[in-house]
Formats: C-alpha cells, structure tokens, sequence
C-alpha cells in the first residue's frame, strides 16, 4: 500500500461556530469525517500535526489513517479551510473510504536491478523524471510502490508509463501521454569522445573536399 500516514483525531462536542472557535483557542484544528456511508463525524485534530502533514506537500492525495473515538478511519483530505489572512488551517474535510471507493493517490517509483542494467554498467547514468506517479485506484488495491526492473537496459532506453505494470483497475492521471519516468543517459567521457570524433570526421570531410 502506499504510504499511509497518521492523524489523531478527537470527538468534537457541540456544533456550529462557537464549538469551531472554541476548538481553535484550544490549539485545535476543526474537521470533519464524512461519506463511506456513515454519518458525519465531527472531529478536532491538533494543529501542529496537522500543520506538519500540510507542510510534507501532496496532502490532498495521501492516504490517511485517522484515530478517532478508538476506532481507525481511512480516509482522504478533501479540504482545507485556511485564514485568508494567515494561511493557516482553520478547518479540513475528510472523505471516508471503503474498500470500492476510488481515489487520487501519489504512489512511489522503485527501481531494481542496476546490477543487470548494461547501460549502467558502461557509466551511464539513470536520470529519474518522475519519483512518484499520481495514480487513480481503488482503495482496496492500492500498491506499496510502481516497479522499474532495469535489467537489459542500454544507454539512451527511456523508459514511459507504459513500460511499468499497473495493478488491476489502476490507471494514471495524466492520460493524454506516454509520460517519461526514467532514462539512462551515456556518462560525460563517452559523449566528450562521441563530440571528438564528429568533430574530427567534419574536419576530414573539409579537407577532402579542399582537395578537390
């Protein structure tokens, strides 16, 4: 599964504006979980953690285990209500998931086998676009990771989207290209040698074409 990260969560008691404002001088962030079938629930988490996991970047796209009441919720950030003033967060949505749910995800990219990679071995460097590709999938079927297998790979292989094998019902957002993760460049000395003798076969075809 991809990386799923923890909030906790307290039972907000009281409704409406004066429990928010309360929850807020209390260093509290007010929130709310809902979807999944469920009732809403209204939650308060704490404002550094919550500022630390909004600092960490991609937040509305990361898989959330929420600890609330004793139970463990999995859900998604739908939003975040912050001070126009400030930019702080002053209230977040989140969406509960259920095993059919399908949702955004940013899933990471691992590669393997540099050892059986011939480019490699000959210099070349793996020059890496994309570390993580954002993926739509269904929360029951989420994967730890996209696998690159780097074997056979020569100096100049680039390597798309449509190279790494997706799990069953997962499919990539951006759906309009055959988008770059990877390429394995030829290292500095053999494209300084490669410019040498372009260089010296256009200096002979001058002087051939001198001579006559």
């Amino acid at each position: 599964m991809a990386e799923n990260l923890f909030l906790d969560a307290t039972v907000r008691v009281g409704k409406g504006k004066g429990a928010a404002r309360a929850a807020r001088r209390e260093n509290l962030v007010p929130g709310v979980i809902y979807g999944g079938g469920e009732e809403p629930t209204a939650i308060n988490v704490k404002f550094n953690e919550l500022l630390k996991l909004l600092k960490r970047g991609q937040f509305l796209s990361s898989l959330l285990t929420i600890k609330v009441g004793g139970k463990e919720v999995k859900a998604i950030c739908r939003a975040v209500q912050r001070d126009v003033v400030k930019d702080l967060p002053v209230h977040v949505d989140f969406l509960r998931l259920s095993e059919k749910s399908r949702i955004n995800l940013y899933i990471p990219v691992h590669f393997i086998n540099h050892d059986d990679a011939p480019g490699l071995r000959r210099g070349g460097t793996l020059t890496v676009v994309r570390n993580e590709v954002e993926l739509k999938v269904t929360a029951a079927n989420i994967p730890d990771e996209l696998v690159v297998d780097l074997t056979d790979h020569q100096i100049g292989d680039v390597i798309h989207i449509s190279d790494i094998t997706l799990p069953e019902g997962t499919r990539p957002m951006i759906t309009d290209r055959d988008f770059v993760i990877a390429n394995i460049s030829a290292p500095r000395a053999l494209v300084a040698e490669d410019d040498a003798e372009e260089a010296e076969s256009d200096e002979s075809t001058t002087e051939e074409s001198g001579e006559e």
